[in-house]
């Protein structure tokens, strides 16, 4: 957590100060009480005013942060037999406006997203605001034995977002949130459509090293079969080495390229 803090870095309270006041303003909340997260984010600094609105602050230190994740990652898509996929901003407001749109067309598609409100700048500062979702759960919380059913819609999401040529970028447990019975997207990043296919087999990757640690190999895979095709579970398994990598996935790649081969045999039997 000392590393992230240093290398997320800190903003003034002067600056923050002034942000939580515009915000407020904006939406004619002032006076109002605003609490800061103590997130496990690399990114920006998360804020929630009013139990109601829920404000990421991105920094100049902040993009120039994803500039080296995004070089990070292209470097690993390299490993993995494809070009670079990823793209960076030149700005925090640019992030900031990103952001935004990824998750307005998320939620266009009818996928649950916590609902994309505005991006703007405030004395440098990328500013995002979307409504807060209270009493939720990570998708690492999820219970296995009661709760297996949200994975089969876990990758049903997914194939929708890909079915529209989109994607998420950055899928991974944080990143997908359990309010109720319900699914929520958050976090999405910025890739190149122009490499769909290769975006397309590095998401469905990601999901299947999210949901190993919770279900296991075999019923992993065989959620993502419900949505997707032999074919293009084989095609994520080429992406598990580089995801296995990331610090922010830990799961059991070896099991799971044994299952998806396992599949694809007893496919070819069928």
């Amino acid at each position: 957590m000392l590393l992230r803090r240093l290398v997320r870095g800190r903003i003034s309270w002067g600056d923050l100060e002034r942000v939580v006041q515009a915000v407020a303003d904006r939406y004619d909340r002032s006076p109002s009480h605003a609490r800061f997260l103590d997130a496990d984010n690399w990114l920006s600094t998360p804020v929630v005013i009013d139990e109601e609105l829920f404000v990421k602050i991105i920094s100049q230190q902040n993009t120039l942060v994803h500039a080296l994740f995004t070089t990070g990652r292209n470097l690993g898509a390299f490993s993995s037999g494809t070009a670079g996929f990823f793209e960076s901003f030149q700005t925090p407001a640019e992030m900031a406006r990103h952001e935004l749109e990824a998750t307005r067309e998320m939620r266009d598609l009818g996928l649950n997203t916590p609902e994309p409100k505005e991006a703007f700048e405030v004395d440098g500062y990328g500013i995002v605001v979307f409504e807060y979702l209270p009493e939720f759960r990570a998708l690492d919380d999820l219970d296995p034995d009661t709760e297996a059913s949200l994975a089969t819609e876990l990758f049903a999401a997914l194939a929708t977002l890909h079915d529209a040529g989109l994607a998420h970028g950055d899928l991974r447990a944080e990143n997908v949130l359990i309010r109720g019975d319900d699914l929520y997207f958050i976090d999405a990043t910025s890739v190149d459509s122009e490499a769909r296919e290769a975006i397309r087999s590095y998401d469905l990757a990601c999901g299947l090293a999210a949901l190993e640690p919770i279900l296991g190999a075999r019923a992993t895979v065989d959620a993502a079969l419900e949505s997707y095709s032999i074919s293009s579970v084989l095609d994520a398994a080429d992406f598990l080495g580089f995801v296995s990598i990331r610090p922010d996935h830990d799961f059991a790649a070896a099991a799971l390229k044994s299952e998806i081969e396992k599949a694809a045999t007893d496919s070819q039997r069928v």
